[in-house]
Formats: structure tokens, C-alpha cells, sequence
């Protein structure tokens, strides 16, 4: 079977989006808001070329309909807008705020100022997987995790950020309702098992090996969007043919995991790409080190003006889920982007 992608590129916003759709020049990606009149062809890993998308070759169409349809609601939850997933971790050394929330009072007075603030998905873990970090035994991580989902289960959707099948197991009857691995459930077989059997969401994201302290020693990629692309494509394919709906699965390209800040900029580039493979796109680039590369900003929780730099552009290229430490403010952020985009806002009549 010959290797096709169709690259969405030139995206439209806001009302010449609309119009363009509905005067055939434009198709919608992924269901809307955003429109592309242009795609790069790419066969076999050899770029064709940008064409109109009106002028795309009748062998190419079967490749359409995922790349243009809505994914259906992640996890119940609304999906005409991209969704703020708060970072929660109950660990003593994440690269940002480890230590913060260890103390499971913390941590939960924590999760619920993130929905004040305007979270849709608290995202909550018990093992660091920064460049470097010490592996964490499933026991431990449960005993950081559990009590967390279980007072925030009541009050929220909840992720579980696991790469551990006992842990998944464990949060998901603590209440928690989406699975998130940076594995992309590759770590144990039976994490394939534990999400098919509970019916749950799950985040699949590309890093190049198993053991996060050693990703960032794989950064040697040919076309690192292709291959992140190639990947995710995998993972979903295997997961549905394991018996998990590509509707209850989202897909993360794994910026900082396993690539350099170039590469993690090129990937936020060509992110329209990964909507060809018909999921939600997640973006967490919240406070990581590119951000502070770019903007020269050295200490991590100093980074909030590249983070969101960063969740408006990855929303304005297709990401519908962001992973992010500072929810009021992404929140804000993109409400004020798509009050622009848009060029009109409720909130002035």
C-alpha cells in the first residue's frame, strides 16, 4: 500500500473561513473552524509539492474525510473549541512545579482552583518523566495519585497520567476517566486491556523509547514530523484493531520528549499534518525548555508568555486539547484569540 499524507497548509480563520468553505475554495479541518484552500502532497515520504485543494488528484480523496470530519466529543466534553487540560502533579521533581502538590491537601485545593479558573480535563501524576527522572514503581505512584483522583473525580474529568497498567487500573475505578501515556500504551501489554475493558479515552503520544531518561539521547530523526506522523498513525491503527475506537482516542506528538527545541518548533509548524489521522490533536508545550530557548526566559515557571504563545498557535493549527501549568491565563488567552479570530465577542454584544 503506497504512503500518502495530505498536509493541510495556508489555514483561514474566522468568517473568510466560512466563506471560503461555502464558496468551494476551502475545505474545513477537522470539522471547523479552521479552512484549507492548499495541501502539501507527500508519497512515500517525497513531497509533491502544494496544491489547491480543489486540484487534489481523484486518488487522493479516500485520505479526505478523516482529515476533514470532527472528531467526536473527547471524554463527553464539548468539542467545538479547544479544551484546557490543567497539569496537576503529585511528585516531588517535575521539571516545573515538582514538590508543589505532593501533599494530597495541596494537591486537590490545587485542582479545584484549576477549574475555577476554567479547566476542562485535570490531568493528574505521580512519576515525573522529565529528561532524566528516575523511574517511580506503581505502588508509589498510586500512593501519590489515588486520593487526588478520588476527591477530584467527584468535581471533574480526570486524566490519569500513567505509564503503569496497575495504576491505570486503579485511578480509573478512584473515578478518573481518561487515560494518558507517554508511551502510547506501550510500556506493559496490559495497558491495551485495561482501557479497552473500562471503555475509556486514552492519549497516545510519540516518544522515540520507553525510558524517558534516555529520549533526548534519540533525537536523530530523517523528517521528524514524518516520523512523529508514521508513529501516531501506528499507534491508532493498532489501538483499533485492538478494540479501541480511534473516537475515543487522542493523539499527542510529544514536543520535548525525545526531540530538540528545533524539532519541537517544526512540529507545532506542520501540526495540521496529524489531523489526517482523524483524532484530537493535544499540544503540551506549557513551560518546557524550547519556550525558554526562544523566549531567553531560563527559570520554568517563568515562562508564561512563550506558553501561551505557544497554546495560540497550536490552537490556531488544529490542536484541540493543551496540556498547560497556568490555566486561568490560557483560558483568557484563547478566549481573547478567538474573540479576534472570530471578530466578534459575546462578551461585547
Amino acid at each position: 500500500m503506497v504512503e500518502r499524507w495530505i498536509e493541510p497548509v495556508g489555514l483561514l480563520h474566522g468568517p473568510v473561513a466560512l466563506q471560503a468553505v461555502r464558496d468551494g475554495h476551502a475545505l474545513p479541518l477537522a470539522g471547523g473552524p479552521a479552512a484549507f484552500p492548499l495541501v502539501r502532497l507527500i508519497e512515500e515520504g517525497r513531497e509533491l509539492g502544494i496544491h489547491p485543494i480543489m486540484e487534489l488528484p481523484l486518488a487522493w480523496e479516500e485520505l479526505l474525510p478523516l482529515l476533514t470530519r470532527r472528531p467526536l466529543p473527547f471524554a463527553g466534553l464539548p468539542n467545538d473549541r479547544p479544551l484546557v487540560m490543567g497539569i496537576l502533579n503529585t511528585t516531588p521533581d517535575s521539571f516545573s512545579n515538582g514538590g508543589q502538590h505532593l501533599d494530597p491537601r495541596d494537591a486537590i485545593a490545587a485542582g479545584h482552583a484549576m477549574l475555577e479558573a476554567g479547566a476542562d480535563i485535570l490531568d493528574i501524576g505521580g512519576e515525573s518523566t522529565r529528561p532524566g527522572a528516575p523511574p517511580v514503581t506503581a505502588e508509589e505512584e498510586m500512593a501519590r495519585v489515588l486520593p487526588v483522583v478520588r476527591e477530584l473525580a467527584k468535581a471533574a474529568v480526570v486524566s490519569i497520567d500513567t505509564r503503569h497498567a496497575a495504576t491505570m487500573r486503579a485511578a480509573l475505578d478512584a473515578g478518573a476517566e481518561v487515560i494518558n501515556d507517554v508511551t502510547a500504551l506501550r510500556q506493559e501489554p496490559a495497558s491495551v486491556r485495561v482501557v479497552q475493558e473500562a471503555r475509556a479515552p486514552v492519549v497516545l503520544m510519540h516518544m522515540p523509547v520507553l525510558d524517558p531518561r534516555r529520549m533526548q539521547q534519540e533525537t536523530a530523526y530523517a523528517d521528524v514530523v514524518l516520523e512523529v506522523a508514521r508513529f501516531l498513525r501506528q499507534r491508532v491503527e493498532t489501538a483499533e484493531a485492538l478494540g479501541i475506537p480511534r473516537g475515543r482516542v487522542a493523539i499527542d506528538p510529544g514536543l520535548g520528549f525525545g526531540k530538540t527545541g528545533a524539532q519541537n518548533l517544526l512540529l507545532l509548524q506542520r501540526l495540521p499534518l496529524l489531523a489526517g489521522i482523524g483524532c484530537r490533536i493535544l499540544v503540551g508545550a506549557s513551560r518546557k525548555r524550547f519556550v525558554g530557548q526562544v523566549t531567553g526566559v531560563e527559570k520554568a515557571d517563568e515562562r508564561l508568555a512563550g506558553s501561551l504563545a505557544v497554546a495560540q498557535a497550536a490552537a490556531a493549527a488544529g490542536a484541540s486539547i493543551l496540556r498547560v501549568h497556568d490555566v486561568a491565563e490560557t483560558v483568557r488567552a484563547l478566549r481573547m484569540w478567538r474573540a479576534c479570530t472570530d471578530g466578534a465577542s459575546a462578551e461585547l454584544g
